[in-house]
């Protein structure tokens, strides 16, 4: 398995798991066609379980016109996926049982599952058998080789963007944060009325701090204990969370969803530091422009296999 295919694969697994805590109970439903791509099609059911994976990811369920503009956009990229997959599939581009075993169990030790029951288990909670997860990852992973087989060597990345992306971004993440965090992680199984509880006590904590009293102070009263990180560069951290953290004045705490249950973080300092280097920070800023150029690229070759293809929305 490729570096990137690892990141798209563990991309996948954030998603998954998050799923996978949030407990969603599978509704009865109707199932029907609602889209024909070629000689395939797309079910309501594929529509909704993208849904509900694309909901835990946000952490949020949008309505009204934003529920129908984004069950659009999901359709859109299910005809995209079809589209990929036969391409895929002419191409002779094939995932082994072994290769899929691999990274099944990169996916347990990552997220510290202990055994088959407990994964199985997880999965069902979400609505998932373990049959279709490894479809899920078995298809995340040739799709990434259908874009590797398509782009190849097209894309190219010079040094002056290179420069360019570094004077916009990087020569400025000087800045190192002190970060103090409280995790509050989700019981094994967690249900809902468990995790509602955790949010309650997330709430009386963020309110106590916010009245003046200390983070460490309101989160004794739970038993619990925040964890000092200590100064951290904002270049080290993911882009997403470098910018949440940056609208966060000194002492101010803020929830952050994650994987295992909520965490707190809160800001206490902010100060210069040195900034990586342009010799440093070159081979990472080059892989990420090469990543985009590549995912641009696909993106436009997909929509010369759409006028290609016969495509029928029922929706």
């Amino acid at each position: 398995m490729t570096k990137t295919e690892g990141r798209l694969l563990f991309a996948l697994a954030a998603v998954l798991i998050q799923l996978m805590l949030a407990g969603t109970g599978v509704a009865e439903v109707v199932d029907r066609i609602v889209a024909e791509v070629n000689n395939d099609i797309v079910t309501l059911s594929e529509l909704q379980n993208m849904a509900k994976t694309v909901e835990a990811q946000a952490g949020v369920k949008p309505k009204g016109a934003d529920a129908k503009k984004m069950q659009r956009e999901m359709l859109e990229a299910l005809i995209d996926r079809k589209l990929a997959k036969a391409e895929a599939k002419r191409r002779g581009i094939v995932v082994s049982d072994k290769e899929i075993d691999a990274a099944v169990a990169q996916f347990k030790q990552r997220n510290n599952v202990p055994d088959d029951e407990t994964f199985a288990k997880g999965l069902a909670q979400a609505g998932l058998s373990v049959k279709e997860f490894r479809a899920q990852i078995a298809e995340q992973m040739t799709q990434e080789r259908l874009l590797v087989m398509v782009v190849g060597a097209k894309v190219s990345v010079s040094d002056a963007e290179v420069r360019r992306l570094y004077d916009q971004q990087f020569k400025k993440s000087g800045t190192q944060v002190h970060i103090v965090t409280l995790r509050m992680p989700f019981p094994p199984g967690a249900t809902e009325a468990q995790k509602e509880e955790l949010k309650q006590k997330a709430e009386t904590i963020l309110n106590a701090v916010k009245r003046g009293e200390s983070l460490a102070g309101a989160a004794a009263q739970f038993s619990l204990k925040p964890s000092d990180v200590g100064f951290v560069s904002q270049s080290d951290l993911d882009p997403r969370l470098a910018e949440y953290l940056d609208k966060l004045k000194p002492k101010e705490v803020a929830p952050i969803l994650t994987q295992e249950g909520i965490q707190l973080m809160q800001v206490v300092a902010r100060r210069s530091g040195e900034a990586r280097s342009f010799e440093a920070a070159a081979p990472e800023i080059r892989r990420i422009l090469q990543q985009q150029g590549m995912e641009k690229y696909f993106s436009e070759w997909i929509k010369t296999l759409r006028e290609k293809a016969h495509i029928k929305i029922m929706l």
